[in-house]
């Protein structure tokens, strides 16, 4: 089963960047899609960003021109760079990614969460 480990999260003041990193581990064929999704006390999960194997992207609304998607897909890891961070972005940080895998013996598609990173923008 694929695994995914974040790191980065933390305490930042309004104004200030943090990176969020995302490693993927297992018997991993392809991945065709990371990316991170928010939850905040109180609401519902949503996607903050998304890099699909082609190098395409899709941001939130909220965070476009300030957050940035990337990936090194040799390494099967994906990071969140955030800047101009605002209380708002207060939230739970999930990693996502989708693919396929060595199953039982054969290919299977895959969908894995990470354990999800807290980050905290405060004065």
């Amino acid at each position: 089963q694929v695994q995914l480990v974040e790191s980065g999260g933390g305490l930042v003041q309004p104004g200030g960047s943090l990176r969020l990193s995302c490693a993927a581990y297992g018997s991993i064929l392809t991945i065709y899609a990371m990316g991170w999704y928010r939850q905040a006390p109180g609401k519902q999960r949503e996607l903050v960003a998304i890099i699909h194997s082609g190098g395409s992207t899709n941001y939130a609304d909220s965070v476009k021109g300030r957050f940035a998607i990337s990936s090194d897909n040799a390494k099967n890891t994906v990071y969140l760079q955030m800047n101009s961070l605002k209380p708002e972005d207060t939230a739970v940080y999930y990693c996502n990614a989708e693919g396929w895998e060595l199953g039982t013996g054969r290919p299977a598609d895959f969908e894995s969460w990470g354990r999800g990173t807290q980050v905290t923008v405060s004065s």
